[in-house]
């Protein structure tokens, strides 16, 4: 299917299963039912259905494995490490936040020699702040498995 056509389709409780087999990586209709807490497994049924027909997930022995990751909207913003779903912006606070450390230490060690590392390490502290704040806010966004 084009790209446009699944996005159109992969809403609702089909993002939640499709979310879900991404985390898993391997799932079976009751486990998707239970985990989901849908009311009964044909509902589930349904949507791995749907995912099978869009070329997303395949199965084998009752059992649906993920084919091909596809970014929608919410999953634009996200890396998958193995089974985990990390937002972006967890290495960009990562990495500011590792700066604003080394900073402080700085600044800290040297603030009657160099006083003025005191701004750099003010914005290097807000840059951090504002990177993890929004990976925080895009952990949230995603439709809980």
């Amino acid at each position: 299917m084009e790209k446009d056509v699944i996005e159109s389709q992969l809403k609702g409780n089909t993002l939640r299963v499709y979310i879900y087999a991404l985390k898993k990586r391997k799932v079976g209709v009751r486990e998707v039912q239970r985990a989901l807490r849908m009311s009964n497994p044909s509902l589930a049924q349904y949507h791995l259905s749907k995912l099978l027909e869009m070329g997303l997930l395949r199965e084998n022995a009752g059992e649906y494995e993920v084919v091909s990751e596809v970014k929608v909207d919410v999953m634009k913003e996200f890396l998958r490490i193995g089974t985990l779903l990390v937002p972006r912006f967890v290495f960009y606070g990562a990495f500011f936040t590792v700066f604003a450390v080394y900073f402080g230490i700085l600044s800290i060690s040297s603030y009657y020699d160099q006083p003025l590392l005191v701004w750099p390490t003010a914005l290097v502290i807000i840059g951090s702040a504002i990177f993890w704040y929004e990976a925080i806010r895009a952990w949230r966004s995603v439709p809980q498995t």
